[in-house]
């Protein structure tokens, strides 16, 4: 394990400006290196962003539709999630972390220490690159494994059907998962940047954005400024596409993008107008 010198000493001293990036890495390694470089970094900034991400739309979601404005925008008006099932999806996800997740970051770490922070940070291009590259691999991985559960009966019963326990789904609903799918999930998001060979700031930066992707998944709420909306042509599916598959649990099975859905012919995109809302 580096200490704070060793850092120093191999910090280069020509290319450092090079690299947009340099003084946050710096930064993050010299003020915070003992948290950063903490195996149970990556799982503690997951899971914050999941709790912090949450937490406006579960707001949202107590104050209602006479004391939230936003609420206009929620898909489905007639269902509103209660206190009650918003504390048990998030023991849920509390429960999943302390037995199974961190048990295992801890066994991983013995038999397979993670290497050294590197010294020089990434370019903005290796990061962005880097990112999306993640980010394209692990949406056709849970898609085959999404089709695959609700094909198969019995998968679906054993491993994915408690994430289907609410047919309208709302932020804390994201991690409301089984224990496998959870493992599933958390081993694909860890080898898929080792395999890409990404650099510590991109994996950190890709995990809190895709976890904010998760959470929009099912907010609940379409609203317009969400970046399902503000990425041109379709290409990815956000909320409104995550609740359809709530409701019609043969479409939509993509995590992030639309692609595979499209090519599959699983897309659906119907999306209620505000007259028919208000006939419901």
């Amino acid at each position: 394990m580096w200490n704070i010198t060793e850092v120093a000493l191999r910090l280069p001293t020509s290319k450092a400006s090079d690299h947009l990036l340099q003084p946050l890495w710096d930064f993050l390694l010299f003020q915070h290196y003992t948290l950063v470089s903490s195996p149970f970094f990556p799982v503690l900034l997951a899971f914050s962003c999941y709790f912090i991400f949450s937490v406006p739309f579960a707001i949202l979601d107590v104050l209602g539709e006479t004391r939230a404005p936003l609420f206009e925008y929620k898909i489905q008006k007639q269902r509103r999630p209660t206190v009650a099932m918003m504390l048990r999806t998030l023991g849920t996800a509390v429960y999943n972390h302390l037995v199974f997740v961190l048990p295992t970051v801890l066994i991983s770490n013995v038999v397979m220490p993670a290497p050294p922070l590197p010294a020089v940070a990434p370019t903005v291009w290796e990061l962005i690159s880097g990112a999306l590259g993640v980010l394209l691999i692990f949406d056709t991985q849970y898609f085959f494994w999404h089709l695959a559960h609700h094909k198969n009966p019995h998968l679906y019963r054993w491993v994915h059907a408690i994430h289907h326990n609410y047919i309208s789904p709302f932020s804390w609903s994201t991690q409301h998962l089984s224990a496998v799918e959870l493992m599933t999930v958390g081993f694909w998001s860890n080898i898929d940047p080792i395999l890409l060979k990404c650099h510590p700031l991109t994996i950190w930066t890709l995990s809190v954005f895709s976890i904010w992707m998760s959470v929009e998944d099912h907010i609940g709420y379409d609203l317009p400024y969400l970046p399902g909306h503000l990425v041109p042509f379709g290409l990815l599916g956000g909320a409104m596409a995550h609740d359809i598959h709530h409701q019609k649990p043969s479409s939509n099975f993509a995590p992030f993008f639309s692609h595979w859905d499209r090519l599959f012919g699983t897309a659906v995109t119907v999306k209620p107008s505000k007259k028919i809302d208000k006939e419901k």
